[in-house]
């Protein structure tokens, strides 16, 4: 069922609302929170004279505010300084619907496009929030073992920030959904679950002698879904959400 609009949900607009298949819309934060978060990588998408770009990054999220980050001599940077409206997407494909017809052959997913205005981090302050938490907010407190980042790397990284003005989230999550009819066919349909789990970590071979994993990265472990540490990651840096 989708979310109205309330204080725990994004506004809505013609250029956010689901369109087509309103039942597999939402607009609350939580639903929308929880598949940003599930993410490292979003889709940043914008114009520059007239052509359109989008560009892959990394990306964290801090409340209602979206941070991403790149070299400061990118196009995507040099563009979104100037306060251009961008949309930011991320997607998750579930599984692989396999029906009893072409047309009903479908996927399960999870998706969100957020739009806003997107502004340089020129603040010394919040720029330096953001160096660590590009890598706190994956990795809680390990930035205070890492050597610090020296003038030359911190000038190269720039960051872009986005409040989130307006946001929705599409999801589809019920397997085969064939034509009742159809169902009397003999002809086999399936769902196939699609995971992204990590591996094994691999030590860097030129680890000094006694250097050991800490017990801080326990949470990425050899089998574990990467969206669930990716969560407990985000929750140990940012608790209230």
């Amino acid at each position: 069922m989708s979310q109205t609009e309330s204080p725990n949900s994004y506004p809505t607009s013609p250029r956010s609302q689901v369109k087509r298949r309103h039942d597999r819309g939402f607009y609350d934060h939580d639903t929308v929170h929880r598949i940003l978060d599930a993410s490292m990588m979003c889709h940043v998408s914008y114009v520059i004279d007239g052509q359109p770009y989008c560009t892959p990054t990394f990306f964290w999220r801090e409340g209602t505010k979206l941070y991403w980050h790149g070299s400061s001599a990118s196009r995507m940077l040099r563009n979104q300084t100037k306060g251009e409206r961008v949309c930011l997407t991320v997607a998750h494909l579930d599984s692989l619907v396999l029906a009893r017809c072409g047309f009903n052959h479908s996927a399960d997913y999870r998706a969100v496009m957020a739009f806003g205005t997107a502004y340089l981090v020129t603040d010394p302050e919040e720029k330096e929030r953001a160096v660590i938490a590009m890598v706190d907010r994956f990795f809680p407190d390990r930035t205070a073992s890492l050597r610090a980042s020296n003038t030359q790397e911190i000038k190269a990284t720039s960051f872009i920030a986005m409040e989130i003005e307006e946001a929705s989230a599409k999801v589809r999550a019920k397997g085969v959904a064939d034509d009742d009819e159809d169902y009397e066919l003999p002809i086999y349909a399936e769902r196939i679950p699609v995971r992204t789990v990590l591996g094994a970590p691999e030590p860097c071979p030129r680890l000094l002698d006694g250097v050991s994993r800490p017990a801080t990265l326990a949470g990425y472990s050899e089998g574990r879904l990467l969206e669930d540490a990716l969560r407990d990651a985000y929750f140990v840096e940012y608790p209230n959400g």
